[in-house]
């Protein structure tokens, strides 16, 4: 059983049609999806199924235990979409679009600060990355790093790669904590042009000046050898 992943190629899709496949994990699955699943650290879509005059409440978004290739959209309430019916899927908006801008925003933040990644948060509310290094940060340098490279407009793309070219990169992978999934023959990686190039299968904006004004809202010394830095929105 499987999901076509729209939001792979498309971070912009706030909709698709789609039927209903199968119940299972508190939920519904579909054959094809605009929703992002939670993982990487970033947050899971929330949004509607509507059939006609019928909605249907999309609380979360996750990965399938049971169905690898598979995504779980779980429903408010306990009446479900019928298995077969046909849906059209709505995404909220401005929750998926703050998505887009803190992820992109924290690859920013990897390449004004080179050090490994043990720690990744994106929610609609805030972002957060923890490096491992026990070197002290400069808040008013990484804030006016990150207003640089917003203001610069650099553009925003992905691509796809082997699993052998990444081997032969290993320096490509920032996250000690979170590793490239393996199996599928192919790695997406997220560039921001002349700044960052990584292994990345979240949504971002297509140009950083798409970001907007964020800020650099605390700097935390988690442990001896973690460095947090959390990002929240101007306003």
């Amino acid at each position: 059983m499987k999901t076509e992943d729209l939001f792979r190629e498309d971070a912009t899709l706030l909709s698709c049609d789609a039927t209903v496949t199968a119940h299972g994990e508190g939920g519904v699955l579909l054959d094809r999806t605009v929703c992002y699943p939670v993982g990487g650290g970033q947050a899971g879509d929330t949004g509607w199924l509507i059939a006609g005059e019928q909605r249907w409440r999309v609380t979360d978004t996750r990965k399938s235990k049971e169905h690898p290739a598979a995504i779980v959209h779980l429903i408010e309430g306990e009446a479900l979409p019928p298995v077969g019916t046909a849906v059209r899927v709505e995404i909220d908006a401005a929750r998926r679009m703050a998505h887009r801008r803190f992820h992109t925003a924290t690859h920013l933040l990897c390449a004004l600060l080179p050090y490994p990644v043990d720690g990744c948060s994106i929610t609609e509310g805030y972002a957060r990355l923890d490096f491992h290094t026990d070197e002290p940060f400069d808040k008013e340098a990484i804030q006016a790093g990150l207003d640089r490279l917003v203001a610069e407009a650099h553009p925003v793309g992905h691509r796809w790669i082997s699993e052998d070219e990444l081997d032969a990169n290993p320096g490509l992978v920032r996250s000690m904590s979170v590793q490239p999934p393996r199996g599928l023959g192919r790695v997406r990686v997220l560039e921001v042009q002349g700044v960052d190039l990584q292994p990345c299968g979240g949504t971002h904006v297509s140009n950083t000046a798409e970001i907007g004004p964020v800020v650099v809202t605390k700097i935390e010394k988690k442990s001896a050898k973690t460095r947090r830095v959390v990002l929240g929105f101007a306003g």
